[in-house]
């Protein structure tokens, strides 16, 4: 049996048919949706990841194949393989990987798929290469958008706030509710894994302009009256 038949014969043992049902619901799988047309088995994520863990040397073509699946959780434990093998990997694999993600990326296509795998797999070719989350941050797929700003949190857990701060700046008004909880998310990470006065600093100059879940988002951590102050910043310039 070849290893990609494996995984999915394990997925398949696995699968909850109440729990599909829930999860086609909760990633907004319907027309129209961000998530349309996505199929769910419905495995919980530690299931899957241990699935990914039994299978961690699969090559990166069975993890191709898993990317071409319809099946959400293929694709998911085909990103969590690969995220695996990274942090085993020599330069050249790590390069191989990298491009593999990049060139597959139109199979990232949901929010958890992006947030288990961008900050793993990314910061090392956009360090190499800067220009690629601006490339990433001004594509007209949510998605590519999303991969550059959860990319930045490798950054942030090194110390290095910058390119965070800097993609939140360029995308303060991305029209999507999942960039706008990306960001918020990130910046929050920020005052908490940085510089609380570096997330201060850039609520300063933008609370006012903020979607509103990206600042509630970024000020979740704060104490409550800094909460309150960026909030009414906000209100004050919807108001105006």
């Amino acid at each position: 049996m070849s290893t990609v038949a494996a995984i999915e014969r394990e997925l398949a043992a696995l699968a909850d048919p109440e729990r599909a049902a829930h999860a086609q619901r909760f990633f907004r799988t319907e027309p129209g949706g961000y998530g349309e047309g996505d199929r769910f088995l419905g495995i919980p994520v530690p299931e899957q990841r241990r699935v990914a863990r039994r299978h961690r040397d699969a090559s990166l073509a069975d993890c191709e194949r898993l990317l071409e699946s319809p099946i959400h959780e293929h694709r998911f434990v085909a990103l969590a393989i690969l995220v695996e093998r990274f942090k085993r990997a020599d330069a050249a694999e790590r390069e191989a990987i990298a491009d593999l993600y990049l060139a597959r990326r139109e199979r990232v296509n949901n929010w958890d798929l992006v947030d288990a795998s961008a900050e793993h797999l990314l910061p090392e070719r956009a360090a190499q290469r800067p220009e690629l989350l601006d490339e990433l941050a001004a594509s007209p797929s949510v998605w590519d958008r999303r991969i550059a700003v959860l990319t930045t949190f490798g950054y942030i857990k090194q110390g290095d706030a910058r390119p965070t701060l800097r993609l939140a700046e360029r995308l303060l008004h991305d029209e999507h509710d999942l960039i706008h909880k990306a960001v918020g998310w990130m910046l929050r990470e920020v005052g908490k894994r940085v510089d609380a006065e570096l997330l201060r600093g850039f609520l300063d100059r933008h609370a006012a302009e903020m979607p509103r879940t990206m600042l509630r988002y970024a000020i979740e951590r704060l104490p409550a009256e800094e909460r309150l102050h960026y909030m009414e910043a906000r209100s004050r310039e919807a108001a105006s």
